[in-house]
């Protein structure tokens, strides 16, 4: 798979079938190649946040994020409503390395403007800091566990 003959786009999922392939991704490729157990890759702010979706011009998913805002995203935020939480970024095996990541982390800040937010914080996984700091993103605070894997966090304001 290359870039040139690999056209992709992002959008916001809007319908039980692009949450079942936001979800699918994720099952991938937390659960199936970084060994998350499954029961806590899923957690009830799936319900309320807004899922990311980046599909081939064929329409299959190759990569999906979410975005936490409001009561959901405080308890990641440091309590500030103003900030919103990015998490869940997934890209298949086989569309790695044609910048989806990328797209996924615009489309996911873009619907934090929508929602009026002034930033966006994540939990990156410590491998994944300068793929985040290349995209403006500065960390803060001390390395965390989550998921039995080192983290940092992060900040972009918008």
């Amino acid at each position: 798979m290359t870039a040139a003959t690999t056209p992709y786009s992002t959008r916001r999922a809007l319908d039980e079938s692009d949450l079942a392939a936001c979800f699918q991704v994720r099952k991938d490729v937390f659960v199936g190649e970084q060994q998350v157990p499954e029961d806590i890759e899923y957690d009830p702010h799936d319900a309320t946040a807004v899922h990311v979706l980046a599909v081939a011009a064929d329409g299959s998913a190759l990569g999906t994020g979410r975005l936490l805002h409001g009561e959901a995203a405080a308890g990641k935020t440091g309590g500030d409503r103003t900030v919103g939480s990015l998490g869940r970024l997934a890209v298949t095996r086989e569309a790695r390395g044609l910048g989806v990541g990328a797209a996924l982390v615009r489309a996911i800040e873009d619907e934090a403007r929508a929602l009026g937010l002034a930033a966006v914080d994540l939990h990156a996984q410590t491998q994944a800091l300068g793929f985040y700091e290349r995209l403006g993103y500065t960390a803060y605070g001390p390395e965390f566990p989550d998921a039995g894997m080192p983290h940092r966090a992060m900040r972009r304001a918008l």
